[in-house]
């Protein structure tokens, strides 16, 4: 047992050396926890902000100006006073998101009890931002128009006193959402990627073979690459949790940080025996890169980091449960949003734990033949 130790001890300290002598590699993973978290939570908002909107103003009355004077920052930029023929011109260029036309005798037609139409074209390529500033335009026209025939900013009084609590995110700033999942995500490609890279290279080089007439055993070799390359992940996880997340970005932590990390490394352990598991079945490094993008690009959509799993059919949620990436991604939000306890997400540490060990022993069955079927 200490001899296996050692083995895997020693073998970890090699797999550190070689990352280490890779220096693009090694400027992928600062990139990856450091710029890329922060670019993906501030540069993907969900959020409606600064949107470009044109006005053809044919009533130029008190109340068209109202109206134009309501669309302000940070939703709308200052509303542009242009020509029909120049918003049509203009949203087919995409310089506007709205094109808004307040027809002539408005503000006459609505004292005297008519219903006039204000027109609202939306470039619905900028999907982001489309329906919900539709949404806001009409809320605020609303508001206004009330206001302005009754005194009151709601049209009626509902029957009901609604009273709404927005829990862990009371100001619905989506970039929270983004930063920590981006995290979780690079987490799942470093892994994957650097563990499944190891066993390539080493192959192409050689040297797995000389490790295979060592006596060592499939084991310690694959223990050694997942320990060696988790420890690093998990640092650079951290730097990017606390540095980035926390500090930079200030996005409140509620859970126990400690208790993230502990759920982290057994998901490194699994993410790592997918990497190795891939390794075993690519042949070169085109192949592993083929076989990474049929493999991550999914883990990171379809496991609820991006979009709730109970949005997506039933056949994806079912053959995503058999992956730990979803567990993991429950476990982040249990954790670092709700401030979950232990009590709460140990049922996701023993699915992660579960999946990760058959990854395991399936790549471990594959490790020797894989060496085998390269040398024929």
């Amino acid at each position: 047992m200490k001899t296996t130790f050692s083995n895997i001890f020693r073998l970890g300290v090699k797999e550190l050396h070689s990352l280490w002598a890779d220096k693009v590699m090694l400027f992928l993973i600062c990139w990856a926890f450091t710029g890329a978290v922060y670019s993906a939570a501030m540069g993907v908002s969900q959020e409606l902000r600064n949107a470009p909107v044109a006005v053809v103003d044919e009533d130029r009355s008190p109340l068209s100006q109202r109206l134009i004077g309501a669309l302000t920052p940070p939703y709308f930029k200052t509303p542009e006073s242009v020509t029909i023929a120049k918003m049509d011109s203009e949203m087919d260029h995409g310089y506007y998101s709205f094109g808004i036309v307040i027809p002539a005798n408005f503000q006459r037609d609505l004292e005297a009890g008519r219903r006039p139409a204000i027109q609202v074209n939306i470039d619905a390529t900028v999907m982001s931002q489309s329906f919900i500033g539709a949404s806001y335009i009409q809320n605020i026209f609303s508001q206004e128009l009330n206001e302005y025939l009754t005194g009151k900013r709601e049209s009626t009084d509902p029957p009901i006193q609604l009273a709404t609590r927005v829990r862990f995110n009371p100001n619905l700033t989506g970039f929270w959402f983004g930063g920590v999942m981006e995290v979780v995500g690079n987490v799942t490609m470093l892994t994957i990627i650097l563990v499944g890279a190891a066993v390539i290279r080493e192959r192409e080089h050689g040297t797995l073979e000389h490790l295979l007439v060592m006596p060592l055993t499939p084991f310690e070799i694959m223990m050694a690459k997942i320990w060696a390359n988790g420890v690093v992940v998990l640092l650079a996880a951290s730097v990017g949790l606390m540095l980035i997340i926390r500090t930079i970005l200030q996005v409140p932590i509620a859970g126990s940080v400690p208790l993230f990390l502990c759920g982290a490394a057994l998901y490194l352990f699994s993410a790592a025996s997918i990497g190795i598991f891939l390794g075993t079945l690519a042949r070169s490094m085109p192949q592993l890169g083929l076989l990474m993008i049929l493999t991550i690009i999914p883990l990171k959509l379809l496991t609820g980091g991006v979009t709730p799993r109970e949005s997506m059919p039933e056949i994806v949620q079912w053959i995503m449960s058999g992956t730990p990436t979803t567990y993991f991604v429950k476990l982040a939000q249990d954790i670092l949003y709700r401030g979950a306890g232990f009590s709460t997400v140990w049922p996701h540490f023993l699915a992660i734990i579960g999946i990760g060990t058959l990854f395991f022993l399936a790549a471990m069955a594959r490790f020797r033949r894989s060496v085998t079927q390269t040398q024929l």
